[in-house]
C-alpha cells in the first residue's frame, strides 16, 4: 500500500524554513543564557558589542527583524520578488552565522545550533535558486 502525498509548494517550503530557521536563533539565544556568568553578565551591562544598550537592542532587534517576516514575505510577495528576496537574506543570514560560528568558542550546543541555522539557511538559497520556472509565470 503507498502512502498518498501531495506537492508542496515552494513558497511553503520557504515559510517552514524560514520559521524552523527562527525556532533555532530563539533557542540558541535562550540556552545561552544558561551559560554560567552570561546572564549575571547582561545585568552588569557587559555586552558583546560596543554602544548604548538602546543602540544595541535597537541594532539586534534589526537583523532579526528580516527572518521574522519572511514567513509572511515568502507569500505574499510577487513570486519574482519573493525568489530574489529569499536569495538575498538566505545568503545575507547564512554568511552571518558562518562568521558566529567561526567566532564562538566553547560550547557544543551553539555550534550545534549554528551549524544547523547555516543547513537551513542554504536550504532557502536552494528552494529560491531552483524555484520552478512555471510558478514565476503565475
Amino acid at each position: 500500500m503507498a502512502f498518498d502525498d501531495i506537492r508542496v509548494h515552494v513558497r511553503l517550503k520557504l515559510v517552514a524554513l524560514w520559521s524552523s530557521l527562527m525556532f533555532f536563533y530563539i533557542y540558541a539565544d535562550y540556552f545561552q543564557l544558561w551559560q554560567p556568568g552570561h546572564l549575571q553578565g547582561m545585568l552588569e551591562g557587559r555586552r558583546p558589542f560596543a554602544g548604548s544598550p538602546q543602540g544595541v537592542l535597537l541594532g539586534m532587534s534589526c537583523v532579526m527583524v528580516v527572518p521574522c517576516l519572511m514567513p509572511f514575505l515568502s507569500v505574499v510577495l510577487p513570486v519574482r520578488l519573493s525568489r530574489w528576496v529569499n536569495l538575498l537574506f538566505g545568503v545575507v543570514y547564512t554568511l552571518v552565522m558562518v562568521a558566529v560560528v567561526a567566532l564562538a568558542r566553547g560550547w557544543y550546543f551553539y555550534t550545534m545550533y549554528g551549524l544547523i541555522e547555516i543547513t537551513l539557511s542554504l536550504l532557502v538559497v536552494w528552494y529560491a535558486w531552483t524555484w520552478p520556472k512555471e510558478a514565476s509565470n503565475r
